[in-house]
């Protein structure tokens, strides 16, 4: 009865909605390609026969190692009946109602036989009598209850756009629920009820402590089938699907199928370790890959919601690059972590003078920066106004490793940041304009499968710079090149080779010669776009 008629493999596990007669699947998905999982009748290669021990006979099959006496360290829960039937009641099934406009005019009336209560139905479908109808969408989600006040958190999917929200509880009572607030970046949704006595809530735990390996127990509302209850390990952390820009899921085993959006996963003490919002599958029902908010991002999220009905992040006012191998290298800082810094946002948080350019953060408020995309997760965790210590990396010469360094930056508000820089983005013009072979007059350089020429006023206009742009202009790209490989395209200019500036194309001739002559592999570059965002590209030499 239930046609999938979507194969993303990842799909939001929001639940099915109801349309008229038919059942359709939901609209929300997140895709990501995967590579197919081999055919199960995969030749794979044979174990070696047991040795043949003298005095023995033979065995076959396959070789085993000795069980060690006494029961397995290593089991499961016998039974999780005790710790669901104390849960169950604190998870609800969240239904909503959105009406939506059938366009188009002389739709026919339904009319059914006189005292058939199926006209009741049909005046519902199509209820103006202009001709253009109304259908009313229904969708069904999950979420639990955290408060026995009747605050109620689900994913934001599951609740997006719709007119009416109910919350549907065990004992059959239903709830008209109110909005509280909704963060589309991480999923979430803060829901409030009117309940005529206390609830049964449950509490988050520590999503932190958790290890790869850990029971773990989701409850929820799959394909509508209230109070389901399944159970399984963590299966990975800090997971990213390309969901949003904090990803840090928990990736369980345990069955989650559409309709589980929202439900909470449970640790085996009985606290919300995470928040069930996607799953990879090519069908849309489990195959024993879901994704999990974890509890330490929501929590903070959730407090925010409440107190203030949106989000109040903290923002450092910089743009950041990966630190890849090639780069790290290039900087001088040894083995590849932190996050690079690519620009500093006029009048932002960080617009003191003390971060620049090529500075690799390495710590922010005496947390770890591993990776670029651990430090935006971080700074929207940190209180707005807070002064926080950032350790660097800052290469103060070329011939010389980078040093660590420490300043402090007392963070702004990352929702006023985001309107700053759109007006910043508005203001630059970034229209790259057009891309004529206009010939400026100057000398040019052919090197990397780059032809570079100095900056003058008629490659300004033809490639859309800017007055104030500096540096040498690519002009020309070489297809297959090395270059075009690394995604630089003419019009882009060279600010910096090695962490020197740059201003003529004969310099980085010059300093391109340097670095073959000192035997160095590749080049690192500082590029700039047309609109001035910055990005470190290294570019092999040979």
């Amino acid at each position: 009865m239930i046609a999938c008629q979507r194969r993303s493999l990842i799909a939001v596990t929001a639940g099915f909605a109801l349309v008229a007669l038919s059942i359709v699947p939901p609209t929300a998905t997140r895709a990501q390609q995967v590579d197919p999982v081999p055919e199960p009748d995969a030749v794979v290669p044979a174990l070696p026969a047991p040795p043949v021990v003298d005095g023995a006979e033979p065995k076959t099959g396959v070789a085993t190692m000795p069980r060690t006496p006494g029961p397995s360290p290593y089991k499961g829960p016998e039974s999780v009946a005790d710790l669901a039937e104390k849960l169950l009641d604190a998870v609800v099934n969240i239904s909503t109602s959105q009406n939506v406009d059938m366009p188009g005019r002389g739709v026919p009336k339904l009319e059914a036989p006189e005292g058939s209560p199926l006209q009741d139905f049909f005046d519902d479908l199509l209820k103006k009598e202009d001709g253009v109808g109304e259908r009313r969408l229904q969708s069904l989600g999950s979420g639990f209850v955290i408060d026995p006040s009747g605050i109620v958190i689900t994913n934001n999917h599951v609740i997006a756009d719709a007119d009416k929200i109910t919350v549907n509880f065990p004992d059959g009572t239903q709830l008209e629920a109110e909005l509280l607030g909704t963060d589309p970046k991480t999923d979430l949704a803060v829901l409030t009820v009117q309940p005529e006595a206390p609830l049964t809530a449950v509490q988050f735990g520590d999503s932190e402590s958790l290890r790869i390996g850990d029971w773990v127990m989701a409850i929820g509302n799959p394909f509508g089938l209230g109070g389901s209850v399944s159970v399984g390990i963590v299966s990975a952390r800090g997971r990213n699907i390309n969901a949003g820009p904090y990803d840090n899921f928990i990736q369980t085993d345990a069955a989650i199928n559409r309709g589980n959006s929202g439900g909470p996963l449970f640790d085996m003490h009985g606290n919300v370790v995470g928040i069930n919002t996607a799953i990879i599958s090519p069908t849309g029902g489990s195959i024993g890959i879901g994704f999990s908010i974890p509890s330490k991002l929501a929590v903070n999220v959730i407090d925010q919601l409440r107190e203030f009905g949106e989000t109040r992040r903290g923002w450092l006012g910089i743009r950041l690059q990966a630190v890849t191998d090639d780069i790290a290298d290039g900087l001088g800082i040894g083995k590849a972590r932190g996050a690079v810094v690519m620009g500093i946002v006029p009048g932002g948080p960080s617009d003191n003078g003390l971060l620049k350019v090529g500075d690799v953060i390495v710590s922010f408020d005496g947390r770890e920066i591993d990776t670029s995309r651990d430090l935006p997760r971080v700074v929207a965790e940190t209180p707005v106004g807070k002064t926080v210590p950032v350790e660097i990396l800052r290469k103060a010469d070329a011939a010389d490793p980078a040093q660590p360094m420490s300043v402090e930056v007392t963070l702004g508000r990352l929702e006023d940041g985001e309107k700053l820089m759109e007006k910043a983005d508005e203001s630059s013009g970034s229209s790259t304009g057009p891309r004529g072979d206009k010939n400026s007059g100057m000398a040019s350089v052919e090197i990397l499968g780059m032809t570079l020429s100095d900056l003058d006023g008629p490659l300004r206009e033809q490639f859309s710079l800017a007055d104030d742009a500096e540096g040498v202009v690519i002009t020309v790209v070489k297809p297959n090149s090395s270059a075009a490989e690394k995604g630089i395209e003419a019009g882009a200019t060279i600010r910096e080779v090695a962490q020197e500036e740059v201003s003529s194309a004969k310099e980085v001739e010059s300093m391109i010669a340097k670095l073959k002559e000192e035997g160095r592999k590749n080049a690192l570059l500082l590029l700039a776009s047309a609109n001035g965002d910055l990005r470190f590209v290294v570019v092999p030499i040979d």
